[in-house]
């Protein structure tokens, strides 16, 4: 098998020529950010969202988000807020969109995670009398 390093018109490695990246980041980086917006809009690879794009675009669950930032596991997150294990990749990948109780369900988990543990533990009847 025969193979062959292509390399760019100056006959430098990539990584000492940005122009065989296809970015000069020099140049990036001495505009302003009015000028990276306003070359951002006339990309035609990547057209600035519409408003009907915005309406018809669903936004994904922070599933993933909550249960990294909790540092847990897909089946410790599911032992504590008995959650379906099966469940947590279908949600975090937008393959199946949580029910609105379940989206509100998500939102306290992110806020109180161990109220919501300290909730789920509660045995009616089990609280002192007083």
């Amino acid at each position: 098998m025969n193979t062959t390093v292509k390399r760019n018109e100056t006959n430098k490695p990539p990584e000492e020529n940005d122009d065989s990246r296809g970015t000069d980041w020099e140049k990036f980086d001495a505009l302003s950010d009015e000028e990276v917006v306003a070359r951002a809009k006339t990309d035609p690879d990547n057209p600035p969202l519409t408003d009907e794009d915005m309406r018809r675009m669903k936004p994904l669950p922070r599933i993933r988000a909550i249960r990294r930032a909790l540092k847990l596991t897909e089946q410790q997150f599911a032992d504590r807020f008995g959650v379906p294990v099966k469940m947590i990749p279908e949600w975090e990948s937008g393959r199946v969109e949580p029910s609105e109780a379940e989206h509100a369900y998500f939102k306290i988990i992110a806020v109180d995670p161990e109220f919501v543990k300290e909730a789920l533990s509660f045995v009616p009847g089990s609280e002192a009398a007083e």
